[in-house]
């Protein structure tokens, strides 16, 4: 039942209540668990990680829950969370030229090492709803059938440079060292980044920001449309140093996408036509978002081509600030908070304005007085 409630607090208390039963939903439903969205909710769970900055699948899944299915919700109480941690080290530099595969295409490369592993992917589904109820049935024996086949794809790392025999494409080069604190997540950098801070910056992003302006370049609003060289999906083991050990240990696996795009390049005063090279690396798998980012990355080295600056996916200023959901989010949100005093100031304005204009229609013409 509904009913009115006067004083700010009470009112809040009453609407948090009011929350809880909407998010519970029908009591004679069974609830769903957290255990539950992690493991039938996998890609939501990824995204939320992702755009989180957080790797921890059962909180992602807690944050889904608790935002009733909102992922730009469930990425801000990700970040929330993170902002609590205590931060203890830094790892080493993940490696995914060292993962366990699950999934691997080439769409410039027909033979591959290993074969095209197509792993689980919507790719190739009909996309139409399937009313039949979904069964385990036939499941069983899958990990056991999928377990040679993850090991013998391991450390089978694509490298297009030694497939295409030539040297047409670009190079890749380490821009900076990233041993010590290289973590930039609470970071608020202002103007140009280097590449590596961009891809963080694009990796935290809305995926759906991120598709819109990766569609834009492909459509003829950028100059990239570029292949993909290789997407892989699969577990990467976290290292970390030890200083009192000097080794340097596991801590743990997590799953990742990767994505390399090739982009045509005619050539500039310094640099040779070649295929040039755009770089997505996500939590979990994110096809998508990785695609999308490999895309964005390669548009926003349009100064390093020597190239024009002309489209908004090339533009750093546009894209990197816009395309953080989560701040998107609260600064449109705060549409529904109470703005009293700004309305009351523009009415104000508006009312002098329009007795300011109809004095002036009033007033007798230059033409009229002559």
């Amino acid at each position: 039942m509904y009913f009115k409630i006067r004083g700010g607090e009470d009112a809040i208390k009453a609407s948090h209540r009011l929350l809880a039963a909407k998010r519970r939903g029908d009591p004679q439903v069974p609830e769903l668990s957290v255990d539950q969205i992690a493991q039938q909710m996998s890609l939501a769970v990824d995204r939320v990680m992702v755009e989180g900055g957080l790797y921890d699948r059962t909180l992602a899944a807690l944050a889904i829950k608790q935002s009733q299915g909102d992922v730009v919700e469930a990425a801000f109480l990700m970040r929330a969370t993170r902002a609590t941690l205590e931060r203890f080290g830094a790892s080493e530099p993940v490696d995914p030229g060292r993962m366990t595969v699950q999934r691997r295409i080439s769409t410039t490369h027909k033979d591959i090492p290993g074969g095209q592993i197509l792993g689980p992917t919507y790719d190739y589904t009909h996309r139409l709803l399937n009313f039949d109820t979904p069964t385990s049935e036939g499941l069983e024996d899958i990990a056991d059938e999928l377990a040679p086949l993850s090991e013998a794809s391991s450390d089978l790392s694509l490298d297009v440079h030694a497939l295409t025999g030539s040297d047409l494409i670009e190079v890749e080069r380490d821009e900076r060292d990233f041993s010590g604190d290289a973590d930039h997540t609470g970071a608020k950098s202002r103007g140009s980044t280097d590449r590596a801070e961009r891809l963080r910056k694009l990796a935290n992003g809305d995926e759906g920001f991120l598709l819109g302006v990766a569609y834009s370049s492909m459509r003829g609003y950028g100059d990239t449309h570029g292949l993909a060289g290789e997407i892989r999906y699969g577990d990467v083991m976290v290292e970390l140093t030890v200083p009192e050990l000097g080794i340097v240990v596991g801590v743990g696996e997590i799953e990742l996408t990767e994505c390399q795009t090739l982009h045509p390049f005619m050539g500039s005063r310094d640099r040779e036509p070649e295929f040039s090279r755009g770089y997505g690396l996500t939590f979990g798998q994110s096809e998508r978002k990785a695609i999308a980012m490999a895309v964005i990355d390669r548009s926003l080295r349009g100064k390093e081509f020597e190239e024009e600056v002309k489209y908004p996916v090339q533009d750093e200023g546009f894209v990197l600030p816009h395309a953080d959901g989560v701040s998107a989010s609260g600064l449109v949100q705060v549409l529904k908070l109470p703005h009293y005093v700004h309305f009351q100031g523009h009415l104000q304005e508006l009312e002098a304005l329009r007795a300011r204009h109809r004095k002036q229609d009033l007033a007798p013409s230059e033409e009229m007085k002559e």
